[in-house]
């Protein structure tokens, strides 16, 4: 029983975690989402009625279970190298949400990690339950999948962070929008990707979610490759003062891909129109297995040459602030997903984000309404107040003594 509010920490989460090490059965699956929190399993439970996300009985079902309801996050992004150096696990990525023809090796301890498909929690919460839901059947396929083998395992379902924050108000201030130029690294978030040339930090790139879908069929989460285990290559990045091209190469980042390069293409110019220098995401390139290429042309996505950029969504989908379109036939055939991106290509100092310019507008939906709503009640208010000013007095009353008053026309 933990005591309510209690974060459990990584030493904690450890000494937690030994008696799935100590028993006979050491197969274990890792599914690991972006975000997730206790609440979730009531709120959108109990706010969609049969809609419920969570179908399975997985948890009830097991002769033992254990809640957590928080995590830290460093223990969670920890997780898998703590998992990893535990025991003589053999480590397979299931990246391919098809688990019918996973094969398992009892002879040996199997260390599953499925990375589950990452929440659109910036959308809507209609698409957060569809793809809560989605991540139940996967779970629910894949231990159904075992049991029916006669395979004894463990199941760890987390997250790398959480999807609902406290408001309690010692932490109030954390809650307001914060940008890595202008704060300390917080809990939620990775250490950025550099690129240097010499000693000097010549590209920044950051990203909460990475993630890439290949004809509909293949998902690739590159974040934990970029971020945290940091497997990319980024050897063929150039940087220049006026051109600079980040180039993050991977080595099989799935079954049926054996390599795959993505180039985010960056310029500086000038421009007379505002007298400054700015730089441009011009376009992101895709590149699988040497043959492939896909090109995107990039909307939105520039800001003075001395800040960086920053945008909660940017991808393929029209939905998104900052949109990625495709440009040939091949770019078709992916859908991109980027959370949280924040990237700069020039004028690093300190190894840190610059500034941030957001893809957000000054004026959003909201304050337009606003501002519309006040004028039409302002010219309400001024043309009642134009009216009474119109309305005159009397200057002469009838005398019930003398003769009735008589009123010309014109007046």
């Amino acid at each position: 029983a933990s005591h309510e509010g209690h974060v459990v920490s990584a030493q904690e989460l450890t000494a937690l975690l030994q008696p799935v090490f100590t028993q006979n059965s050491r197969n274990l699956i890792l599914f690991l989402q972006d975000t997730l929190s206790i609440d979730d399993f009531t709120y959108l439970s109990e706010s969609y009625g049969n809609k419920n996300p969570f179908q399975n009985e997985i948890l009830q079902s097991s002769p033992s279970s254990l809640v957590l309801p928080a995590v830290d996050c460093k223990a969670t992004r920890d997780l898998l190298s703590f998992l990893q150096e535990s025991g003589d696990w053999k480590l397979t990525n299931v990246t391919d949400l098809d688990v019918s023809h996973l094969e398992v090796n009892t002879s040996k301890p199997n260390l599953l990690v499925v990375q589950l498909q990452p929440l659109v929690s910036g959308l809507n919460e209609i698409s957060t339950l569809e793809a809560i839901a989605e991540n139940d059947k996967i779970i629910g396929r894949l231990t159904m999948d075992l049991q029916e083998r006669g395979i004894h395992f463990s199941v760890i379902y987390t997250a790398v962070r959480p999807s609902r924050i406290s408001r309690r108000t010692d932490v109030v201030w954390e809650l307001r929008r914060q940008l890595m130029a202008t704060e300390e690294e917080d809990s939620l978030s990775y250490l950025p990707l550099n690129v240097t040339t010499g000693n000097e930090t010549c590209i920044l790139f950051y990203a909460s979610n990475f993630s890439l879908n290949a004809n509909s069929s293949v998902f690739i989460d590159l974040t934990n490759a970029t971020f945290v285990t940091r497997s990319v290559d980024t050897s063929s990045s150039t940087c220049s003062d006026f051109n600079t091209t980040l180039s993050l190469k991977y080595t099989e980042p799935v079954n049926k891909i054996s390599s795959l390069e993505i180039r985010f293409l960056m310029t500086n110019k000038f421009y007379g129109g505002s007298a400054r220098n700015w730089f441009t995401l011009d376009s992101v390139e895709i590149i699988q297995d040497g043959e492939k290429f896909a090109k995107f042309n990039v909307s939105v996505i520039s800001a003075p040459a001395e800040y960086s950029f920053h945008c909660q969504l940017v991808g393929t989908s029209n939905r998104y602030p900052a949109r990625l379109i495709p440009s040939n036939n091949e770019a078709k055939n992916w859908d991109v997903f980027i959370s949280r991106l924040q990237i700069q290509g020039f004028n690093i100092e300190n190894n840190q984000f610059s500034y941030a310019s957001d893809c957000t507008g000054f004026f959003s939906p909201g304050i337009w309404m606003g501002l519309v709503t006040s004028i039409i009640l302002l010219w309400i208010l001024t043309y009642g107040i134009h009216m009474i000013m119109q309305l005159t007095t009397n200057s002469r009353f009838d005398d019930p003594k003398g003769p009735a008053l008589s009123v010309p026309q014109t007046e």
